[in-house]
């Protein structure tokens, strides 16, 4: 059952993701020309190119706040994560459980005396 709830998860955090993929990109383009822009600001001397710098570093931040959907993807994609190592974590702890039976024995044996 722990699986069927891991697996719907995964699916509903999956169709987020792909229908938050545009802004992501969007997002991630935006962030890139800020950045340059901030390192373009940085490096100038001249007023008029730190103005322009800065124009074009605005820019970049309005079209990044436009972009607020792709959180949700990104959220999405951290979900997606989460259940790949949970799911990992339980196929891991089932070939444990099914090993060698004098390793069970040690193992519930350590648990009966804590």
């Amino acid at each position: 059952m722990k699986k069927f709830g891991l697996l719907l998860a995964g699916g509903i955090a999956a169709i987020v993701l792909l229908a938050n993929l545009g802004p992501i990109v969007g997002l991630a383009i935006s962030l890139l020309i800020m950045y340059y822009s901030f390192k373009g600001f940085v490096k100038t001397d001249s007023t008029g190119k730190k103005i322009l710098w800065a124009l074009i570093g605005l820019a970049a931040f309005s079209a990044t706040v436009s972009n607020f959907p792709a959180i949700i993807g990104l959220v999405a994609l951290y979900v997606l994560y989460v259940i790949y190592k949970n799911w990992k974590k339980e196929e891991i702890v089932m070939e444990e459980k099914t090993s060698d039976p004098f390793t069970n024995f040690e193992r519930e044996w350590s648990q009966l005396k804590n």
